[in-house]
């Protein structure tokens, strides 16, 4: 879509026309899975999010000023809809958990992690970062869900800035420590899949569950560093951002059986007289 013509299309669809509408919508749906769904990983709520975004996004477009400010906008949107999403989890039961017990509750069938690597055809290193998305926190899965779109183009700096609500100094930072962390969590992935295993890192992984996670990451991170073994799977691994330059968006249509709520298929007018979605997620807590 050109500048000119997508402007003249979110003028329109401002503006009341409802095929402009219907077409900014599906438009920046693959934007929106990709932000949501890394960010989320696949959890069950990811269509519900999504679906909760552009609800939001249709009713307060007449108050857009500039039109050439629309995806920035609209991204700030999608991860207010994260903060929202991560802020009921904390208040529903069990809330003193840790929040990444609740995305135990995701849906295999739409790991996002293994729907990029299929879908994008990812191999060697770079199969082995999106593995690596896996072991991040919270807070570092949503600025890569920004970052991974920046770069591959889909993004600029300043509206990664934006949609963080950050100034761009600060994003710097943050997006340098989270490439840190994601750095890390290669050497973890690389360690974890060594034939033969490191004797040491069988014994430390005993007790876990399986299910990557921030806290393992620190600890195998940490045993990889001090270990003459896995401290070898740092080297020679290629800059993530040079991996991921120029990678397209997930494409929304081939994963629609697995993560595509399909009243986010119809038109935009359909969606705007479809219940919220923050109220189907608390009518489904009270039915658990």
């Amino acid at each position: 879509m050109g500048k000119d013509h997508g402007t003249a299309l979110i003028a329109a669809a401002r503006n009341g026309d409802q095929e402009a509408k219907d077409q900014l919508v599906a438009s920046y749906l693959p934007l929106l899975y990709n932000v949501v769904g890394r960010a989320l990983n696949g959890h069950a709520d990811v269509d519900d999010v999504v679906q909760e975004t552009v609800l939001r996004m249709l009713r307060s477009l007449p108050e857009l000023r500039d039109p050439g400010r629309f995806r920035s906008w609209l991204v700030a949107i999608a991860m207010n809809e994260i903060r929202r999403h991560w802020r009921e989890g904390q208040a529903g039961p069990g809330s003193t958990d840790r929040l990444d017990d609740s995305f135990d509750l995701a849906d295999p069938r739409a790991d996002f992690v293994e729907l990029t690597i299929l879908r994008l055809g990812l191999t060697g290193q770079r199969r082995q970062v999106a593995e690596a998305t896996r072991w991040l926190d919270e807070d570092d899965r949503a600025l890569l869900s920004l970052w991974w779109l920046e770069t591959g183009g889909q993004l600029s700096r300043a509206e990664v800035a934006a949609a963080m609500e950050l100034s761009p100094q600060h994003t710097a930072v943050r997006v340098q420590r989270m490439k840190a962390q994601l750095e890390a969590a290669r050497v973890v992935v690389g360690a974890l899949a060594a034939d033969p295993p490191c004797v040491l890192l069988e014994d430390m992984l005993v007790g876990w569950d399986g299910v990557p996670s921030a806290l393992w990451r620190k600890r195998l991170a940490r045993h990889a560093r001090e270990c003459t073994v896995c401290s070898g799977h740092g080297m020679g691994l290629v800059p993530a951002e040079g991996l991921l330059v120029g990678l397209a968006l997930l494409p929304v249509a081939g994963a629609v059986q697995s993560m595509v709520a399909p009243e986010l298929l119809p038109t935009a007018a359909q969606l705007a007289a479809a219940p919220a979605a923050g109220a189907g997620r608390a009518e489904r807590r009270r039915g658990q």
